[in-house]
């Protein structure tokens, strides 16, 4: 009993959570400031940098100073209109600063990512990091990600903003900071199979 256990366990490890994307694919990157590059000329923003790294179409759908309420509003219509083979998701910032309650926080995410499940539409989703000094992307993110099962980076941000030399103000990348973050997000998608 116990090996036929280990044995199904460790079937899924190393097995990739995305599908090789095509040549033509297109990446809808959503999001808020961090999306749009706040701190940058919009051709240093992570989706641009990620769209030269990968050789793919990347939308940059980030608006800046947005909150997940507003964020889940927009969202089905960006899907709808652009019929992504992937969706990056960095949301929830905004609300973080506010502090808005997490557990809205985190339900409006959850219907994030049910929309584009419900359109065959895989999630990365990257945390965000919670309103303290040096800390990790809240723990709603790592959760969501584990009941979804999804690619997920829990640090990524949070590492960057703990560089000086990587950001343009307390909360915002600049051009070397986001030009790292579209490295590791073009690394990670690489790891899970999309490249």
């Amino acid at each position: 009993m116990l090996s036929l256990l280990l044995t199904l366990l460790l079937s899924g490890c190393g097995e990739s959570k995305l599908e090789p994307l095509p040549g033509d694919a297109t990446i809808l990157a959503f999001g808020d400031s961090l999306t749009v590059g706040v701190g940058t000329h919009s051709a240093n923003s992570y989706p641009k940098v990620l769209e030269q790294l990968s050789g793919v179409s990347v939308i940059n759908a980030g608006v800046s100073g947005e909150t997940t309420d507003r964020g889940l509003a927009r969202l089905p219509q960006l899907l709808d209109q652009n019929h992504p083979e992937l969706l990056i998701l960095i949301e929830g910032g905004n609300d973080i600063l506010r502090n808005h309650p997490q557990a809205q926080i985190k339900a409006n995410l959850k219907a994030m990512i049910e929309l584009a499940d419900n359109r065959g539409i895989p999630t990365v989703l990257i945390g965000v990091p919670q309103k303290s000094l040096f800390s990790d992307s809240a723990p709603l993110y790592r959760e969501l990600a584990e009941e979804y099962q999804l690619v997920f980076d829990g640090e990524m941000i949070a590492d960057l903003l703990r560089s000086p030399s990587l950001k343009s103000d307390p909360i915002h990348l600049n051009r070397d900071g986001y030009r790292q973050l579209a490295q590791s997000i073009y690394a990670l998608l690489q790891d899970e199979g999309a490249f």
